[in-house]
């Protein structure tokens, strides 16, 4: 905090992320937050950042705010990554403004008054070595009834610990940890994770003053059994954090075990009805009443249990005669006999998955460069291989990849294929020759088309990133893609890998200031993806649109 005009110190300056995925209850969020009532000693958001993180090709979100207040909102791309990334790609994004915190909210929240002047309070509270303040979160709920099984799950934000639906961190703090874990894919556990690294690198948490409203969204009945995917992040979080994350989270026990108790006994139903009609059909009548006698314990077992889970859930809800009550204790009845099996399938297969992870950020396993402008000196649609040449530092760079025990690859847009300018095997003889001067790459990645044909595959699609991935059986997360515009590094992001910007003459301004790390050469862009940051790593974000590249550049 800087001090201001006769010693005061000036409140903290701050700007607010959103993660959306095309809500119509953003426009509300920005509406309430237009209509905060703000002075100089409680200031509004240097600026606003809505991360769209909508897959696939789709027109922008277009929020809009009243030209009278004081911050700007623009629109950064996230590419459907989930939530973590979102939050990533926006924080890292509002640096350009120069905020001290990052007040992060959800798209489906509003804003009463008074929000801002709140903040600006918790803020000014914060010692230096707070890293978070959360806002407390108020559900709105029927008045007219006990409610439902998706509003009460909502209505457990009011006492969660951390949640980012009005969560406000250090910037510095964000620095400390690189971020969220972008490997929790969903709304759920991401913050937990979060909170618990910012504590061990040695910043204190804090509950604030300020309060937001988070109503009941829309949901159909089967949402409680989709959120029961959420099974694999606990799976991650025991993996990072160890067996008793829960109480290191602050996060209430769940019901798992009377998941897999449940589970159990419908496989024993199962096992003892298949083996006794097994026994019936070879004649082995000694053993069919033993197995008939399992197979009605495990079913009683299961029905018991399942009846237990179903009056859990309905207790607290409609009673008879309230409006609802029926359509509740119907999806009640489908999804508490769903539940267990597949609670207990997605905790498998978050186990599995994370069985080898390691602690976040990941380590680098793959350096990819582009290769005009890159590696060697760019020669517009060059299908002759006399005319490369390497970039100053190009040989050095690539060894030291090597050395590390990295992967290298290349990607490469090669329009001039699509465009009947260059033929594949020209472009090939060129590829030759690059590996001549530089030794054999592990992978090279070449897309053919033109941009007018909207491949998957072209920078800045994610296609080629993920195929190198692929073929070197690494993750995204463990590539760094070394490149020299903007393509490129939204071609890293979309794939949910590294990237580090080396500019040259054609590299424009707003790429620079989009890129989060750049670095002066290629040599110095190589030791940052190996060893940390580069010299400019985090570059603020200009608008993070998908840039085409300039003219001659494939």
């Amino acid at each position: 905090m800087t001090a201001a005009a006769g010693g005061t110190p000036a409140p903290a300056s701050y700007a607010v992320v959103i993660p959306s995925v095309g809500r119509p209850t953003l426009q509300w969020l920005l509406d309430t937050l237009s209509a905060q009532d703000v002075d100089a000693a409680h200031p509004g958001p240097l600026e606003v950042v809505v991360v769209d993180d909508r897959p696939g090709d789709v027109a922008p979100l277009t929020p809009t705010v009243p030209e009278t207040v004081a911050w700007s909102v623009r629109t950064v791309r996230g590419h459907g990554r989930g939530p973590a990334a979102a939050r990533n790609r926006g924080w890292r994004a509002a640096r350009r403004s120069g905020a001290e915190w990052i007040a992060f909210l959800d798209d489906d929240v509003e804003l009463p008054a008074g929000w801002a002047r709140a903040l600006a309070e918790d803020l000014a509270a914060c010692g230096p070595q707070v890293g978070a303040t959360q806002g407390r979160i108020d559900v709105p709920l029927p008045g007219t009834r006990r409610p439902t099984d998706w509003e009460r799950n909502t209505a457990s934000l009011e006492r969660a610990d951390w949640a980012t639906a009005d969560m406000a961190y250090r910037v510095a703090a964000l620095e400390a940890v690189d971020g969220f874990d972008e490997r929790f894919p969903r709304a759920y556990r991401e913050d937990a994770d979060l909170a618990l690294r910012v504590r061990r690198a040695g910043w204190q948490l804090v509950r604030g003053q300020r309060r937001i409203t988070h109503p009941v969204r829309p949901a159909d009945d089967l949402v409680s059994l989709r959120v029961q995917a959420g099974n694999a992040d606990d799976a991650l979080m025991r993996r990072l954090h160890g067996p008793d994350w829960r109480t290191a989270a602050q996060a209430p026990p769940g019901g798992f075990r009377w998941h897999v108790a449940t589970v159990a006994a419908l496989g024993t139903a199962a096992a003892g009805a298949g083996t006794a009609l097994a026994a019936a059909a070879v004649g082995r009548r000694s053993a069919v009443r033993p197995a008939l006698t399992a197979a009605a314990a495990g079913a009683a077992a299961w029905g018991w249990l399942t009846g237990r889970f179903l009056l859990l859930r309905t207790a607290p809800g409609p009673r008879p005669g309230d409006d609802g009550f029926l359509p509740e204790l119907s999806r009640m009845a489908r999804t508490s006999a769903a539940i267990p099996p597949a609670a207990v399938r997605h905790r498998v297969s978050g186990w599995w998955r994370h069985r080898r992870t390691g602690p976040w950020p990941v380590p680098v396993r793959a350096v990819l460069f582009d290769r005009d402008g890159t590696l060697v000196h760019d020669v517009p649609y060059n299908g002759d291989p006399e005319l490369v040449a390497l970039v100053p530092g190009a040989r050095e760079a690539v060894a030291a990849a090597r050395a590390a025990g990295c992967s290298v690859g290349v990607v490469s847009n090669q329009s001039g294929i699509g465009r009947g300018l260059l033929t594949r095997a020209q472009v090939d003889a060129v590829n030759a020759r690059v590996a001549e001067l530089l030794g054999p790459f592990d992978t090279w990645q070449v897309c053919p088309h033109a941009p007018e044909d909207r491949c998957a595959c072209r920078k800045p699609a994610p296609g080629m990133v993920r195929a190198a991935a692929a073929e070197l059986g690494v993750d995204p997360a463990e590539c760094v893609l070394i490149g020299d515009i903007g393509a490129d590094v939204e071609a890293a992001r979309a794939a949910g890998a590294r990237s580090v910007l080396v500019p040259t003459p054609v590299t424009r301004p707003e790429e620079v200031a989009a890129a989060p790390e750049v670095a002066a050469t290629l040599t110095e862009a190589v030791a940052a993806a190996l060893g940390g940051p580069a010299p400019g790593a985090h570059g603020a974000a200009a608008p993070g649109l998908e840039v085409p590249a300039p003219a001659g550049r494939g």
